[in-house]
């Protein structure tokens, strides 16, 4: 196995902004505990983040949000911190990380041009952004793992809906944090 992590939209608008929810704020504990035994083991990380332009017709639904080279569109100080470079980010205008983005592309070079072969999902929105990723990443041939508790939505029903979604329908593996951390060290 060739495993990516995707990191989707902790971004500050969308996690402690006017569209932050407090359920967004109880992944992060999580969040770090696979971010840093990924990097411990060679598994590449890249944060998918809104960064939107006045003209997105994501707007009309959710309202003005992560508009391309504000703060509201930076990664949460948590994260930021354990950004190892601009490699590592995918700015992205629609809810798939793979739509009109260069992802495919850094998934392609990444293990030294093998390229990955699972895309693991974390970060916010199991139904709505992490589920179209998903959509992107088995279309595109990757296997595809949601991490149970570093996802989430805005409530319980959205987030279980996700994830069945994404099993039925993407074959997607769905585990713990626990589980991943333990998989990617033995």
């Amino acid at each position: 196995m060739k495993p990516v992590i995707l990191v989707i939209d902790m971004v500050k608008d969308l996690v402690r902004g006017e569209l932050g929810d407090e359920r967004f704020e109880e992944i992060i504990p999580n969040l770090e505990r696979v971010i840093d035994a990924a990097k411990n083991n060679g598994v590449p990380i890249f944060y998918c983040n809104d960064a939107h332009s006045e003209d997105n017709p994501e707007l009309e639904v959710w309202g003005e949000h992560a508009m391309k080279g504000t703060e509201g569109a930076q990664l949460i100080e948590e994260l930021e911190e354990r950004v190892e470079g601009e490699e590592e980010i995918v700015e992205k205008t629609c809810y798939g990380s793979f739509d009109g983005t260069e992802l495919e592309e850094k998934l392609e070079r990444s293990y030294d041009g093998e390229g990955a072969d699972t895309v693991i999902i974390t970060g916010i929105h199991t139904h709505l952004c992490d589920r179209h990723t998903a959509y992107g990443a088995f279309y595109r041939g990757y296997d595809v793992v949601f991490i149970r508790d570093a996802t989430t939505a805005f409530t319980e029903e959205q987030h279980i809906k996700g994830l069945q979604y994404a099993s039925e329908n993407y074959n997607a593996e769905i585990m713990d944090a626990e589980k991943f951390i333990q998989e990617i060290t033995s």
